[in-house]
């Protein structure tokens, strides 16, 4: 059965269920750094909060690997997915995958495919003075740039993005996630064999080509790296982008500041993702007995990196709760650290700042909508408004290509 003859999936899933519905986890993130840094969870797993020892960890790629994450996910991205490898494999298959996020491909993918693919969308719902931004134009953003970059055609979009969205919300619909996981793999088959014999300039010509020291991807590692970046990057990339708005619409003043000076962007892009961690737990799993503040960690356990935990910790960010485009106290673990750090972060940051640039631009006199009730954020491993309904007064035309 496809994913499409399925319950019709919802692109807000991951954040309803008991699990999801979470509207502020913060509090408890506080209380547990406070009062059990490292805690044991009901299912013997283990979970630590603070900034310093979640980053530590996450550094830690001998005791504490990503092996955990590779059995999970394999499922759905199949035997070798990039964010759950360790060494050697993992650096062999990252150096080969980075060659496709060279410098000098993202150098022209903002002016020929993020820039026209945001004023495209703009252009659809511009003329009533009103839309939900997440629905209308967050939620299918990222993965319209994704499918660009790797060359995909722009009708299979409706194909593509609710079966990327599945494959990453396995855990909540697991039989969702396997078949659109098929099913993705099938539709790359036919892309790989094409762009083999006619390469382009897009991403799977560059995977199909890849070679480092006489080494080249085999056909799976290619299969699981593709059902990765898709969903990974419309995921994470949709999420922040709607918490970049709702920053910025919840604080006029800063709104003004940055419209005034385009500038301020990577400011923004910086303090919402430490304030709203898009995913806010990473999986390690422990290699032997280990120490961490002073409890002893067993071998062979699960150990939650509370990521959202670390990018509010008080005794590293001062008043940690507040949104402020002025925050200058180091850099945040949104994007990971160590061996494992996001390898398409400098896609995600061009993304952010242009599609928020685009947006402030065009849409003049921008504001919540005070008739469609409260905007908040929600979710619990994965956070975002819901929905973001606006009200603007003009549309400016589309910036010249």
């Amino acid at each position: 059965m496809s994913v499409a003859e399925m319950v019709p999936f919802d692109p807000m899933g991951q954040f309803s269920g008991v699990a999801g519905d979470v509207r502020d986890p913060y509090p408890e993130f506080w209380n547990k750094r406070r009062d059990q840094p490292v805690a044991l969870m009901e299912d013997g797993s283990y979970e630590i909060f603070p900034y310093d020892l979640v980053s530590a960890a996450m550094r830690d790629s001998e005791t504490l690997p990503s092996g955990s994450i590779r059995e999970f996910m394999s499922v759905v991205m199949g035997p070798y997915p990039l964010v759950g490898m360790d060494e050697p494999e993992h650096r062999r298959l990252r150096n080969l995958v980075a060659q496709a996020f060279r410098q000098r491909t993202l150098e022209h993918w903002d002016q020929d495919v993020v820039i026209p693919v945001v004023d495209e969308m703009i252009d659809k719902f511009a003329s009533r003075g009103s839309a939900d931004l997440v629905s209308e134009f967050t939620y299918h953003y990222p993965a319209m740039v994704i499918a660009e970059i790797l060359g995909l055609p722009r009708a299979d979009n409706e194909f593509f993005q609710p079966r990327a969205l599945a494959v990453i919300n396995v855990a909540v619909r697991p039989e969702e996630g396997i078949v659109a996981s098929e099913e993705l793999r099938d539709y790359f088959e036919g892309f790989m064999d094409e762009r083999r014999k006619r390469p382009g300039t897009d991403i799977i010509s560059e995977l199909v080509q890849a070679e480092l020291d006489g080494e080249v991807l085999g056909d799976e590692e290619i299969f699981s790296f593709l059902r990765l970046l898709l969903p990974a990057g419309a995921e994470t990339t949709f999420a922040a982008m709607g918490s970049c708005l709702f920053a910025l619409l919840s604080d006029p003043g800063a709104l003004d500041r940055v419209r005034a000076d385009y500038g301020l962007l990577d400011a923004v892009i910086d303090e919402t993702l430490r304030w709203e961690t898009s995913v806010t737990m990473v999986n390690r799993e422990t290699t032997c007995p280990v120490e961490i503040d002073g409890v002893e960690v067993p071998a062979g356990v699960s150990l939650v990196c509370a990521t959202g935990s670390a990018n509010r910790d008080e005794a590293r960010y001062s008043d940690p709760t507040r949104w402020d485009l002025e925050r200058n106290e180091g850099p945040h673990i949104a994007f990971g650290t160590g061996r494992h750090q996001c390898l398409g972060m400098h896609l995600a940051r061009m993304e952010l700042r242009i599609g928020l640039e685009a947006v402030l631009t065009r849409l003049e006199g921008l504001r919540f909508d005070a008739e469609a009730g409260p905007v908040r954020i929600a979710g619990l491993a994965f956070r975002s408004p819901p929905s973001l309904p606006v009200r603007y007064d003009a549309v400016a035309p589309a910036r010249p290509g």
